[in-house]
């Protein structure tokens, strides 16, 4: 298949990556590629350049609240969006697989007679709500946990759930922890994921924590991450996800803090593939990843849950926690999932089978109308 794949514009496809969706993207290209599928990304500047990527802007990144900025940002989108679209309108793709959380792709899909995934990876807000309403009946929705199909089903009530995989052959299990033990956090370090309270719920349960990802938001660490940094605390930097699972590993546990829904969370999954049990808040689909052979939950930002969730997390079998993620988040089933996606749509494009139309007589020859066959010409398009 000829594929473009739409990657979203504010970080790099690649590593170390900004966060899980560049990750997916990254491993989805890859994995497309070495079935033999033509991939074409479409994304930012600085993406991996073996995955031959189409460069159509510098990375727009985040404007952190700044109103200039945002509306710098939003130019650039709109105008490196636009140019994607005239590219794939004119390069003849079998279809288009959208990850970019943009609403102009959307739109614009109304226009082509291709058929279209779009994943939806972040609860609804407004402009890519109201890209999916202009797109209804035109495109194939995938979200990636039950919990986030549920957030959708006012806009998409029949959407198809992909869990999102990460390579296994990366994350490799470890079957014992280092001793003395220490717990793991990794993420983008931003308001959202709750670094700070991780911090506090693991010196609560008496363990020092590592922590990794990068560091997007100066206002957040000076304010909330600096003035906790002690002799407990490390921080191990922006990490190649090679050096991350070697942590990951060697961690008693791994803690997952978010403050708000998670969509999915590709650090629980990583954490699991290493045979690292893990402790998190009760939000988004962290319930729909965990189950009590491999993790804990605490509720919601409540510091001292999280705490009891780390003590008993740390006590779990490190062969359940692997034996969870190869079931459930290998990236080869979920490209494999994918790729019936992909099929499913082309077949439902294909024209009727005719069958061969028998040689009329000679008697009746003359009388005979000719029969020729018209396809309908039109796509069809399905939600998946």
């Amino acid at each position: 298949m000829k594929i473009a794949l739409i990657a979203h514009l504010k970080f790099p496809i690649g590593q170390p990556y900004a966060g899980g969706l560049e990750m997916h993207t990254h491993l989805l290209a890859r994995a497309l590629k070495q079935k033999g599928h033509a991939v074409t990304l479409f994304a930012a500047a600085g993406s991996d350049p073996l995955l031959d990527p189409v460069a159509v802007c510098p990375p727009t990144g985040d404007s952190l609240g700044d109103p200039l900025i945002e509306a710098e940002i939003a130019t650039t989108e709109h105008d490196a969006y636009q140019r994607i679209m005239d590219t794939v309108e004119e390069d003849g793709f079998d279809l288009v697989h959208n990850n970019s959380l943009h609403d102009l792709p959307l739109r614009r899909s109304r226009r082509m007679g291709i058929p279209w995934v779009t994943v939806l990876h972040t609860p609804p807000f407004p402009s890519l709500a109201a890209g999916v309403r202009a797109a209804v009946g035109n495109i194939s929705y995938v979200a990636v946990s039950p919990t986030l199909a549920q957030t959708w089903q006012h806009l998409v009530p029949d959407v198809q759930v992909i869990g999102n995989g990460i390579d296994l052959s990366t994350f490799t299990f470890n079957p014992r922890a280092d001793t003395p033990p220490f717990a793991i956090w990794s993420g983008r370090i931003v308001p959202e994921k709750g670094l700070h309270l991780a911090i506090d719920a693991t010196r609560r349960a008496g363990l020092p924590l590592l922590f990794a990802g990068p560091l997007l938001d100066p206002d957040y660490w000076a304010a909330e991450i600096e003035p906790r940094l002690g002799p407990d605390l490390t921080y191990l930097g922006h990490l190649m996800h090679s050096d991350l699972a070697a942590y990951l590993g060697r961690a008693r546990v791994a803690v997952v803090s978010p403050c708000w829904e998670e969509p999915f969370g590709l650090v629980v999954a990583e954490a699991l593939a290493c045979g690292t049990p893990v402790a998190a808040f009760r939000r988004g689909a962290l319930a729909d990843i965990l189950d009590d052979a491999c993790g804990r939950l605490g509720r919601a930002d409540d510091v001292v849950e999280l705490a009891d969730a780390i003590r008993a997390a740390a006590e779990l079998d490190r062969q359940a926690c692997r034996r969870r993620a190869a079931l459930l988040y290998d990236v080869e089933a979920m490209t494999a999932r994918y790729e019936e996606v992909y099929r499913h749509l082309l077949e439902q494009r294909k024209p009727p089978h005719r069958r061969p139309l028998s040689q009329p007589s000679s008697a009746t020859a003359h009388r005979e109308p000719a029969h020729t066959a018209h396809p309908s010409g039109h796509a069809v398009h399905e939600k998946a």
